[in-house]
């Protein structure tokens, strides 16, 4: 994958964010339109370009996203952190719930493993 650089910065193309971070160009595009990713740079063309930062940042969004924080949470997260300084109690208090929800899932997938297990067992010793 070709990087172009310019003034001392590595600039990721809109294809080559989304190779490098895992997530689909249309998503970059609609996290931009959302203020989940902010201040994305573009070339004198126009074009977006990623930085460094850019690539870090989506990759906290895919892991609350995935860990299942809705856009409203991940929109209000993000304008706290445009705020800057003085919001990082509600930051924190905002993480340490969706932590207690990521906890609660793990639970209720554990026990359907478990389940699963049991199943599994069950047929296994049925075709033994």
């Amino acid at each position: 994958m070709t990087i172009k650089t310019k003034a001392k910065e590595t600039w990721l193309t809109p294809a080559q964010m989304s190779e490098r971070s895992g997530v689909s160009i249309d998503t970059l595009r609609y996290y931009e339109k959302e203020g989940l990713l902010q201040n994305v740079s573009r070339a004198a063309s126009g074009h977006r370009r990623y930085s460094s930062e850019d690539i870090l940042w989506v990759e906290v969004l895919r892991c609350l996203r995935n860990t299942g924080m809705s856009i409203d949470q991940l929109r209000h997260y993000c304008a706290l952190g445009a705020q800057g300084t003085g919001t990082e109690p509600e930051r924190l208090a905002l993480l340490n719930a969706h932590r207690q929800k990521v906890l609660q899932d793990i639970e209720k997938m554990q026990k359907a493993l478990e389940l699963i297990d049991h199943k599994i067992s069950f047929y296994g010793s049925k075709t033994e």
